[in-house]
């Protein structure tokens, strides 16, 4: 397996509709999704679109540390997965503001607006079809994620950039921000 370069805020990669894949199961999507979940490790992170690795194609990886699911059936911890040609349908009107960061922009973090329940479909590295529902932080996640396969980042979503600032001022003071 390889890292993966991530591809920062600024690349025109990030700003495109990405490809539908049209083979879940082919060796480069194979080998694409277990590099993309190396890097995601190793970087730290929840989650990761191929467009942040520079590979234009409706992919993204994600895990729920158990330090982040709230429990819910829909937010269970788990380790990483796969979402291929995804879709996501917000369930319901009601959103929230969620502390975000982005690998793609390192340093930063701020508020967005998320549904707090979706709806999703796709398919898995062995071409099965997934489908489920998600609350809590893995909505949040998905959400993200998705955005990232729309050409849309972060502050794309935000409704006040006064609400984004550097990790350690939001370390400090992102809940009274909220």
């Amino acid at each position: 397996m390889t890292l993966l370069k991530i591809a920062r805020m600024g690349h025109p990669v990030l700003l495109r509709r990405a490809d539908a894949v049209t083979d879940p199961t082919a060796p480069d999507i194979v080998h694409l999704v277990a590099d993309m979940i190396e890097t995601m490790e190793d970087a730290g992170g929840v989650g990761l679109a191929a467009p942040q690795v520079h590979r234009s194609c409706r992919v993204f990886v994600y895990r729920v540390p158990d330090t982040r699911s709230s429990g819910a059936p829909d937010d269970q911890p788990c380790g990483p997965q796969v979402l291929i040609n995804p879709h996501l349908t917000p369930i319901g009107e009601e959103t929230v503001l969620r502390l975000e960061g982005c690998l793609s922009i390192p340093g930063l973090r701020g508020w967005v607006p998320r549904h707090t329940r979706v709806a999703y479909h796709g398919y898995d590295a062995q071409g099965r079809q997934v489908k489920g529902t998600a609350s809590g932080f893995l909505a949040n996640v998905m959400q993200h994620e998705y955005d990232h396969l729309n050409g849309i980042l972060y502050p794309m979503r935000m409704n006040d950039l006064a609400k984004m600032g550097f990790d350690t001022e939001m370390a400090r003071y992102g809940e009274e921000q909220a």
